[in-house]
């Protein structure tokens, strides 16, 4: 299987995460190959600097973790993490609505998100844990008609993460309308591979590096 690097947002979402940390995560970036950084916003501008030319995106969240606030603000969010050099968001869904079934309202939250993107890339996170399969299938439906580029299984701080099960249903519903990314838990690469295989087109980790390591020595015992 070819390098998986290509496929995977390197992240640092943890609240106490600093600025050495976003310059080591950058440089591990570039020197890895991976698709693009996942950080908090109020580092996106150092980031922006750092990586500015190496082919490595910039990514942040809105609305995150819990997808709660007014598509408002979430499109405020959104519009000053592009402003500061964003290039793709990942957005939380308001998880409550889509489990009272009022997914026009879901798909207004990501519409909003959307149009104040602009040409950054926008991820919509779902929060599978929450939903049952119908629900899953609709909110899908409601990231294609809002115009995102991907939906998203997990934010990393529901009690449980990407499964390969979602994946394929994720990727079943989008049908290659839109991307899948799977996140959470995904430590190592014979996880990363599985979800790879059941039809993810990225993956969101913080351990990337493990993970084409892990790739590196199949490769290499082959």
């Amino acid at each position: 299987m070819i390098n998986p690097a290509p496929f995977i947002d390197h992240t640092l979402l943890k609240a106490d995460t600093n600025e050495r940390q976003i310059r080591r995560l950058c440089e591990e970036a570039v020197e890895y190959g991976f698709a693009s950084v996942c950080i908090p916003p109020v580092h996106v501008e150092l980031a922006a600097d750092l990586l500015y030319g190496s082919g490595v995106k910039v990514g942040t969240v809105v609305g995150f973790p819990l997808g709660y606030v007014s598509s408002e603000v979430k499109a405020y969010e959104t519009s000053e993490a592009v402003a500061r050099g964003a290039e793709e968001v990942d957005m939380v869904i308001h998880v409550a609505s889509a489990l009272a079934g009022r997914f026009e309202a879901v798909g207004r939250d990501i519409r909003k998100v959307v149009k104040a993107a602009g040409d950054s890339t926008v991820k919509v996170i779902i929060e599978c844990f929450y939903l049952d399969e119908l629900a899953k299938r609709k909110a899908t439906e409601a990231v294609v008609a809002g115009g995102a580029a991907y939906v998203k299984t997990s934010t990393g701080f529901a009690p449980a993460g990407a499964t390969t099960q979602d994946v394929k249903l994720l990727a079943e519903v989008a049908d290659d309308r839109i991307g899948v990314k799977a996140a959470g838990g995904i430590r190592d690469w014979n996880f990363c591979r599985e979800l790879l295989q059941a039809g993810a087109s990225r993956i969101g980790a913080s351990a990337g590096i493990a993970i084409v390591n892990g790739w590196n020595q199949e490769e290499f015992d082959r």
